[in-house]
Order: C-alpha cells, then sequence, then structure tokens
C-alpha cells in the first residue's frame, strides 16, 4: 500500500510536469506518430519484396513491432529519465537525499522521473500487437495470450535488471555517462526476429544483451512456439536477474562515500 502510494505521488507530480509543457508534449506525440509511419513504411518496403523475413510474416513483424515498443516505452517512459539525474547524483553528493528517506533507494531511483505522455506509445503498442496477430491469421488460445503477457512482463525485468547493473557501475566509476549507451543501441535490434540475425549476434541478443527474451521470446510464445520448460527457464531468469541487479546495487551502495567525503 505504500509502494502503491508513492507511485501514485510520483506520477500526479510528472503529470503536473507534462502539463506545464503542453506544447512539448502535443509535438512529442505527432513526431512519435510520424516515426510510427515511417517504421510501418520500412515493412511495407521489406515485404514487397520478399512474403517472410526469418520465417515472420507481415503481420507477425507489425505484433513484433508492438512488443518491442512496448518494452522500449517503458525504458523511456521510466529508465532513461532517471539515468541522467541518477549519474548527477553520484557526482554531486545529492544520491544522499535519496538514501536517507525511508523507501528501498532502488525503487526511488527508478521511479522518481517519469514521462507520462508515453502512455500513448503503450496504447499504439498495444494496438499493433492486436493488429499484427489478426492480419497473421494465427489462432490463439487463453493460455497463449496469458504466457505472452507473463513473458513480456519477464522479459521486460530482465532488461530493467541489466540498466540497475550497468547504472550501478557509476558507484565504481564516478564519470560513466555513457553507462547505457550499449543498451539503448542494441534495443532497436528488437525490431526484428532474432532469427534474422548471424548466430553470432543471435547469442549476444539472446545472453549478453537479452533484447530478444524481451520481444522476440513473448511472440514465439504467441505463435505456439514455446514449450511449458523454456516458459519456466525465462521465467527463472528473470528473477535470478533481479536477484543479481539487487545484489549488485547494494555493493554500489556501500562504496557510496557521499557529499560529505
Amino acid at each position: 500500500m505504500h509502494t502503491l502510494k508513492l507511485l501514485s505521488a510520483f506520477f500526479k507530480v510528472n503529470v503536473q510536469m507534462a502539463l506545464a509543457y503542453r506544447a512539448d508534449t502535443v509535438v512529442n506525440i505527432l513526431l512519435n506518430l510520424m516515426w510510427l509511419g515511417w517504421e510501418l513504411l520500412s515493412l511495407n518496403i521489406i515485404f514487397s519484396n520478399t512474403e517472410t523475413l526469418g520465417g515472420w510474416g507481415l503481420g507477425e513483424l507489425i505484433a513484433l513491432l508492438g512488443v518491442f515498443r512496448l518494452v522500449n516505452t517503458l525504458m523511456i517512459a521510466l529508465i532513461w529519465p532517471n539515468t541522467e539525474k541518477f549519474n548527477q547524483s553520484i557526482r554531486d553528493g545529492s544520491m544522499d537525499y535519496t538514501i536517507l528517506q525511508p523507501v528501498n533507494s532502488m525503487f526511488l531511483v527508478t521511479f522518481s522521473r517519469i514521462t507520462v505522455w508515453r502512455i500513448w506509445d503503450l496504447v499504439l503498442a498495444i494496438i499493433l500487437i492486436v493488429v499484427g496477430v489478426n492480419m497473421s491469421g494465427d489462432i490463439t488460445t487463453s493460455l497463449q495470450i496469458l504466457t505472452f503477457i507473463l513473458l513480456a512482463i519477464t522479459g521486460t525485468i530482465i532488461i530493467y535488471s541489466l540498466w540497475i547493473v550497468l547504472i550501478a557501475l557509476t558507484f565504481w566509476f564516478t564519470k560513466f555517462d555513457n553507462n547505457v549507451t550499449i543498451l539503448q543501441a542494441l534495443m532497436d535490434a528488437g525490431r526484428y526476429p532474432a532469427t534474422v540475425y548471424p548466430v553470432w549476434l543471435r547469442v549476444i541478443v539472446t545472453f549478453v544483451i537479452p533484447v530478444a527474451v524481451a520481444t522476440t521470446v513473448p511472440l514465439q510464445a504467441l505463435r505456439g512456439e514455446l514449450v511449458i520448460g523454456q516458459v519456466l527457464m525465462y521465467v527463472g531468469i528473470s528473477f535470478a536477474s533481479f536477484w543479481l541487479a539487487s545484489k549488485v546495487w547494494k555493493s554500489g551502495l556501500k562504496r557510496y562515500s557521499g557529499a560529505s567525503s
């Protein structure tokens, strides 16, 4: 209950900030629609020359684009805005105020800034998934839909855990402003199924920077390509990733010297 109240408070503050710059919000939404149009046009160009891409049809690629935008929006709305603030707080010592709060510091760092207007992107992402699945003509069962939702959540947790580890490195390397540049760049690999990439890159986007686990894998579940053992494995990996990220975060906090040192 306390956590929900905090989330509500953060959300209200960030809504007020967004309303203070209404013109920027409208411009950002229009730009986002423009990029969506470009992405769909790109897919149309690709499929005007081929019927499948890595074994996936146009409808399935549109659904995959929806999943990618869903995960990417969560990162852009919650993760990226807080990265710069966190890095700065380590250098100027203002991280002291976060640590002294009677709330988990990792939680505060994650949710203190929220790009509220990105909720529009979540709606677009869900529409793309529904439209793409309908275009593909695949018959989906309730179990497949539930498995898809579960793996989308676990994939996001894995990416989030990786982000926590990357920003926690700032505790060891104070000037580490580019700690998420690689993650941001490789997130774009999630626009396409992992099967289109060469083996070496497929290994990277699946196991090293597990973008495919957050995008391709949930769609594979929706297509009925995964067995229960694989689903449990990915769920287990998400729990292990979050546990490891928490350990790295706590270890980093012990190295933080504060503004007084």
